[in-house]
């Protein structure tokens, strides 16, 4: 066993406070310090201890009275560092009610209100910081302490009211006190009133500043109120002794105590400890307002005993303190929810390690950064140990104020967020939830969850609350209103229960594979989301649908171009002399066969024809650099490719035979549809895109890829009636949805001409031909919103996409064309065109940006991390997509 200096020493370091008084060992350490091995040294070694000090004398040396009363000599005192950043927001007009401080106590029995305002006023008396003002002198702000003065205690009757009638006026006062600032220049920083619900039954609201308190200060003050009422009715003066400093007295220790050599130490320390320290990017479901908020509600969490015994457990082996492992855990959500290795949280700690400010009311509790470095892809038991480490090295410089911490490491300012951290994390000790007081004939009790509603003031994005109360760990989770919905911190508190029942399971597991959820939201997400079957032709083919609808709809205009029309049965004529041609040229299933055309009649019928031959069409831009057809022809190793006159010297010299499709096609081949072998699995086109590798990549595409884009699907609703304008070059997989969702549906296929066409062109053709489907890139989406509004009001269906949709252009749409439905849609060319698509409508949520929406129909959308496992809702991730239009 450790000799007993050897122990004290080790708690010393650890900035543990040891005394004796009335013969008996008090104890005062940092917030997660006394792990339970320390607590059972105590305990064994009490006596010890006791005598130790006792001979010792070591009170001195242990850091008791070193805080004295300074000269009252008319100077006004200064602030503390933790006042003037509050004076600085509050000046600024930053905060208005952010840093009210309500104590809520339900009073039942027989209340002597004399009595109580009696009481108040005494601890008005009592404690300085609650009769002091501010104010400035030569631009330093400085404390002004007023004397002692009787505080109102305004009482509302709200007896004469139904039960409900006075809980939602109850509320609704409630609710008024603490969004009421106070002015620091002239109101003192306490306010009180009192409810009255029946004749023994009351509600006394005191509403702090934090200037002026803090959460220790909010259990001093029951406890005095306490101490006070009761020899006030028994008619005997406050028993309470005389306060040995006043709060100024600690502002200006404060200012000399760091100073030299104690601030450089505790400066180095966390200058690098936090270098370069990265802000926490959580997903959030609103933007982050320009000027930070303070709009915040809470969601509860209730941790089983069972849970909470395993927690425990799991910390008593690991040498740690329940915070150390709370903290750890919620550490690890974190990073799971962020992506981000380095995490830093924000946690209070009452920083009153000197016996002298223990009764006083205050502002001083401190802020520490707890950054822990989580990767290297750590077991929790690792996470726990950094962070236990991490605590350790908080604890021990502690002193440093957060607000000069700021000042030094100047880190970038932002009006819309804290400094450094933007999460904070707090376990409080039992007595500070349910504190041991009590007033003569009252039955009185903390906090007024049943009158309060969900509404609070919130300094941080997100505070997660925790505290043990009997065998369970209970607690909250505030959060800023303006960045989160309800439903998001409900599933964020869920998932950390469900990692906490993991970890303590297998705490040598890595912590990227700990799972957050269980198995029914992943049957939801995996399952239940991605069931978008639905009966369609899979097993035809794109020119078998179209010759059908040839059958049904043959005198209907299938292509429109320039003053070119052609019914479903002459492009089916065309197609098929041209797809006869090609079979004797060789052309069968699987041949590749290139297409360069510009946007014509001849484009149409050369893909129609492919097809019908069984082969598969590659289309090439005839605007591309030759280089780039050369090396997409020798890719490929096309036999044949189609063109017109005016690109066949365009393309490469080599031994490929070029067909012109306007004079190479013989009048004399059959009309007649052709019979071949291949089946909707067969490769219906292979387009290339740009490939990761900076050379094109050529994308093979089923006949049933496209099928399931254009056939009793869930986006969009094809009908005869439609009229598609083809505008997309062929080389892009939007030609697809215009070109084959027409003709497979017996629309009407509107084909631009080929040169680029001017807004004005492009609106002229919506306008004359009445075109009802349109697909536009995104670029062009936001030029013709803003240019050509109203040539867009014929079309009944406005896909758009390819990129980011302009927010505000989309809202546009949706105010100025309520006739059009508007659609996102988003997917690689690797997914035949189209995987999901997002509906806007007028009561959408697109504040921030447009969703991409759900999986169209007969496709599966997995959103995964790193280990390819399902991410929570919200938490971001790797799209991965499955379906019947996925390529070969």
């Amino acid at each position: 066993m450790k000799t007993l200096e050897k122990f004290l020493e080790e708690l010393a370091s650890q900035d543990v406070k040891l005394w004796v008084e009335d013969e008996r060992l008090r104890c005062n350490a940092p917030e997660g310090v006394l792990t339970s091995e320390i607590r059972i040294q105590l305990s064994a070694r009490k006596q010890e201890i006791i005598t130790f000090l006792q001979q010792a004398n070591l009170k001195r040396e242990f850091n008791e009275n070193l805080i004295k009363p300074i000269e009252r000599n008319g100077n006004p005192p200064p602030l503390s560092y933790a006042q003037q950043r509050l004076w600085f927001i509050e000046k600024m007009a930053l905060s208005s009610n952010a840093y009210n401080m309500p104590l809520t106590l339900h009073l039942v029995g027989q209340l002597d209100y004399a009595a109580l305002q009696k009481s108040l006023n005494q601890i008005i008396a009592r404690h300085e910081t609650l009769r002091t003002t501010f104010s400035e002198i030569n631009g330093t702000p400085v404390q002004i302490i007023q004397p002692p003065f009787e505080l109102e205690l305004p009482r509302k009757d709200l007896s004469g009211l139904t039960p409900s009638e006075a809980t939602t006026k109850l509320q609704q006062l409630l609710q008024q006190e603490n969004e009421l600032s106070f002015n620091l220049e002239v109101d003192p920083p306490i306010r009180a009133q009192l409810f009255q619900l029946g004749t023994t039954e009351h509600i006394l609201q005191i509403t702090l500043h934090h200037i002026a308190s803090d959460g220790w200060s909010l259990t001093v003050l029951p406890k005095e109120l306490s101490a006070i009422y009761t020899a006030t009715l028994a008619d005997q003066s406050s028993p309470l002794p005389p306060l040995p400093i006043q709060y100024a007295d600690f502002a200006v220790w404060q200012k000399n105590y760091l100073q030299g050599e104690t601030l450089s130490s505790q400066l180095n320390y966390w200058k690098q400890k936090l270098l370069d320290l990265p802000q926490l990017q959580l997903p959030t479901d609103h933007p982050r307002p320009a000027v930070e908020t303070f709009n915040g509600a809470g969601i509860p969490i209730n941790i089983s005993a069972a849970l909470t015994s395993k927690i425990q457990q799991l910390t008593q082996k690991q040498g740690a303190t329940l915070f150390m492992t709370l903290l750890a855990a919620f550490k690890v959500l974190l990073y799971r929810y962020s992506g981000q290795e380095g995490i830093a949280v924000g946690s209070p700690i009452a920083n009153r390690n000197y016996s002298e400010i223990e009764g006083l009311i205050g502002f001083f509790v401190n802020s520490l950064v707890m950054y822990t470095d989580l990767g290297g892809e750590p077991s929790f038991q690792e996470v726990l140990n950094r962070v236990r480490q991490t605590a350790l090295e908080a604890y021990a410089h502690q002193d440093l104020p957060f607000e000069k911490l700021v000042e030094e490491l100047q880190p970038e300012r932002s009006l819309s967020q804290n400094p450094l951290f933007k999460v904070a994390f707090a376990v409080q000790q039992g007595e500070a939830m349910s504190p041991s007081f009590s007033l003569p004939n009252l039955e009185l009790e903390l906090g007024l969850e049943q009158w309060m509603g969900d509404r609070m003031t919130v300094r941080m994005d997100m505070e997660l609350h925790l505290w043990q109360e009997g065998e369970e760990i209970k607690g909250f989770c505030a959060y800023n209103r303006d960045l989160f919905e309800a439903e998001t911190i409900q599933r964020v508190l869920l998932h950390y229960q469900n990692l906490l029942s993991a970890l303590v399971e297998t705490p040598e597991q890595p912590i990227s594979q700990l799972p957050l959820m269980k198995e029914a939201e992943i049957d939801q997400i995996l399952v239940e989301w991605n069931n978008t079957k639905t009966d369609y032709p899979t097993d035809k083919c794109i020119h078998q649908l179209f010759e059908e609808q040839v059958e049904k709809t043959p005198d209907a205009i299938a292509v429109v171009f320039e003053e070119q029309k052609l019914t479903y049965f002459e492009l089916n004529c065309k197609a098929n002399q041209l797809a006869h041609h090609l079979q004797t040229l060789g052309v069968k299933p699987e041949t590749l066969v290139g297409i360069c055309v510009e946007r014509s009649v001849e484009m149409v019928v050369g893909v129609l024809s492919i097809l019908k031959a069984g082969a598969a069409y590659v289309p090439l831009d005839p605007n591309y650099p030759t280089s780039r057809l050369n090396y997409m022809v020798e890719d490929a190793q096309l036999p044949i490719i189609l063109t017109q006159e005016k690109w066949q010297h365009h393309l490469p010299q080599t031994t490929n035979q070029v067909i012109c499709l306007e004079a190479d096609i013989p009048n004399t081949a059959t009309s007649e549809n052709l019979k071949v072998s291949i089946t909707s699995e067969h490769q219906a086109y292979m387009m290339y895109t740009s490939g990761s590798t900076g050379l094109p990549k050529g994308v093979n595409i089923r006949h049933q890829g496209v099928v399931r884009l254009v056939k009793n699907t869930n986006y969009i609703n094809f009908t005869e009636e439609d009229i598609f304008l083809q505008l997309a070059p062929i080389s892009f997989d939007a030609a697809t949805l215009e070109i084959w969702g027409s003709l497979l549906n017996g629309g009407t296929l509107v084909v631009m001409p080929p040169h680029q066409p001017s807004l004005e062109e492009i609106g002229a053709a919506i306008r004359e031909n009445q075109v009802t489907t349109l697909w536009l890139s995104a670029g062009l989406f936001q030029l013709m919103v803003e240019e050509q509004l109203e040539s867009l009001k014929p079309v009944k269906q406005l896909l758009a996409g390819g990129d980011i949709l302009s927010v505000t252009h989309v809202q546009k749409v949706v105010e100025k064309l309520p006739g059009c439905k508007l659609i996102n849609g988003y997917g690689p060319t690797e997914n035949t065109t189209f995987t999901c698509c997002f509906p806007v409508k007028g009561d959408s949520n697109i504040e921030k940006s447009v969703p991409i929406g759900r999986p169209i129909s007969n496709t599966q959308v997995y959103i995964l991390d790193a280990n390819l496992q399902p991410v929570p809702i919200g938490v971001p991730g790797e799209l991965h997509i499955g379906g019947d239009g996925i390529a070969t």
